[in-house]
This record gives C-alpha cells, structure tokens and sequence, in this order.
C-alpha cells in the first residue's frame, strides 16, 4: 500500500508527531489537504518547529549557531538529493513534487539566527519587515507550493500573508516577548509617540496604545493584499491561507476589542468563532 510522497510510514509518523506535539491548531487544520500535501506541510512545519526550538532554547550561543549551521548543511544536502533525518526524509520528496525552494529553507533559518544571536528590540521598519519576510513570509512561499500554487500571485499571497501574521503574533505577545528583554514594535512608532524604545518603557507607556493601532492597521493592509492576491490564484490551493486568514484575523480582532492598555491580559477568541470558521473551511 502506498503511503503519502512514497516516504517511509516510520518517516512520515515521525514528522507527524514534532508537529501534534507542538500543540499548534495548524495540526488540524492541515487534514482538509490531499495526502502528499498534507504529508509535505507537515514536514514544512517541522522543519520550522525543529530550527525555531534551537533559537529558543537556553543553550550558548555557539551551540546554538553549530546546530543551526548543521541545519543549513542538510538544506543544502537535500539540494543534491541527500538526507539524513526522518524530517528531511519526508521533504526530499515534498521538494522534489512541489517545487520546495532552497532559498526559503535558508530564509527561515536566517530568521531562527537573528533571534538566537541577539535580542531584538525596537527594529527599525526596514528590520521588522526582513525579520517578517524570513520567519514568515519564506514559511508561506514554501507551504503556497504544496498547497498547490508556484504561481506570482501565490507569492504575493505569502509575503503579505506572512507579514500579516507575525505582525499579530507581535501585538499578542508584546507582554511575553518582553518579559524576555524583546520588543518588537518599529522604532519609528515609538520614536513619533514619544516612548523609549526599551520594553518595560514601551509596555508601561500611556502612549502604547498609539503604536499598536499603527501596527494593527499595518496587520489589516497585508490580510486585505493577501486576500487579493488569492483571487488571482488557483481556489482549492488557497483554501488553507484562508483558513489561517481567518483564524489569525479573529485573534487580531481579539486583541483589538480587549484594547491595548494592559497587553499582559490574555485574549481568546470565542469557541462558537473558531467553530464558525472550521465549519466554513471544512474541518469541524
């Protein structure tokens, strides 16, 4: 019996499991796709989960580069139809199949480096947005193909999509992020709002709420650019970017309801919310 990209079960269950043990919702989200796509977005996503641990955990920074740099090799190696683990395993066909680019691999592991090697705090626009573009955009131009599309105008839906995405992410963990000496806001942001772009100055700032606001429109632009670029793409393989649109835009919405005045009070969206969109999207 055939199994999904032709990949070894032992393979294949392996990848599933980094990404369910993640806890992420996207683990049930990606049951919507075909069999190789889903085996291939899984693969995508623990790839991620796997160099996005190395940035995170408490370890010397130079263990953290060699294992980083040892990632790199392995990109580099799949290139040449070479692997050595059971993610790499499974992304050898997924590349082979859906086109998966070396140069996005590399992007995301760029991103992981940035904030393994220094703590980020309040990055000038022109950082904020290659930061987004790597960690998150280059995520998106990689699952865009095994959704189904390679075309511009899937690359389009990745590069705002993405930036839509970390930019929420940013406004709901400004109280996380800074507990660990990050801040993420643009400089210019503070600078107009007259705020020192330090975390515990931002958070406490009365005029925090200013750049929040900026930065949530900022959020809303990209879903609106995003979505007009999945008009332009194929429907069935944009059917998950619209899933994660939604599911991201109502976590904005959240944030913006519960206001920005205490950004540590935690948001939730509504269950009858995310069981509104699951239905629409077909997985609840």
């Amino acid at each position: 019996m055939s199994t999904p990209l032709g990949a070894e079960r032992s393979d294949l269950a392996e990848v599933e499991r980094i990404v369910r043990a993640s806890g992420t919702s996207f683990y049930r989200g990606m049951r919507i796709l075909p069999p190789d796509r889903r085996a291939a977005l899984y693969a995508i996503y623990a790839f991620c989960r796997l160099v996005d641990d190395i940035a995170d955990e408490p370890a010397p920074i130079e263990q953290k580069r060699e294992a980083l740099t040892t990632w790199r090799a392995r990109i580099t190696a799949l290139a040449r139809n070479e692997t050595d683990n059971e993610v790499t395993r499974v992304l050898l066909p997924a590349t082979q199949k859906f086109a998966l680019r070396k140069a996005d691999f590399l992007a995301i592991i760029d991103g992981m480096q940035s904030d393994a090697e220094s703590i980020i705090v309040a990055p000038t626009w022109t950082e904020l947005d290659l930061y987004c573009d790597r960690v998150a955009s280059a995520v998106g131009r990689l699952a865009v193909r095994a959704f189904g599309d390679a075309s511009p105008a899937a690359d389009e839906v990745a590069y705002h999509l993405g930036r839509a995405l970390q930019l929420t992410n940013i406004l709901r963990d400004l109280a996380e992020d800074a507990a660990r000496g990050r801040l993420y806001l643009p400089r210019e942001y503070l600078r107009e709002a007259q705020i020192p772009p330090t975390p515990e100055a931002a958070l406490a700032s009365e005029n925090l709420p200013t750049v929040c606001v900026r930065v949530a429109a900022e959020a809303h632009a990209h879903f609106s650019a995003a979505a007009t670029a999945m008009k332009r793409c194929l429907p069935a393989a944009m059917r998950p970017a619209r899933l994660m649109s939604a599911t991201y835009a109502a976590v904005l919405a959240a944030l913006e309801r519960r206001g920005w005045t205490h950004p540590a009070d935690p948001v939730r969206v509504p269950k009858w919310r995310k069981l509104l969109i699951a239905a629409r999207y077909g997985i609840a």
